[in-house]
């Protein structure tokens, strides 16, 4: 498992060639913004959001 859970290693890998390595890199992301990168889809953005979750964050322009 990654800082980002199990989202999957295409998504991992999208994240990362983003320069993206925790989930407070994440939270300063759309879901948008996620969507466009190639390899990451509908449910590595519903894990991201689950593992934001937990440590109390949230993606940028969520309620």
């Amino acid at each position: 498992m990654t800082a980002f859970g199990k989202i999957g290693k295409p998504a991992t890998r999208a994240l990362q060639n983003h320069g993206i390595e925790s989930l407070e890199q994440v939270s300063k992301l759309t879901e948008k913004e996620l969507l466009k990168m190639h390899g990451v889809g509908p449910k590595a953005i519903r894990i991201l959001k689950e593992n934001l979750e937990e440590v109390g964050l949230k993606l940028t322009g969520e309620e």
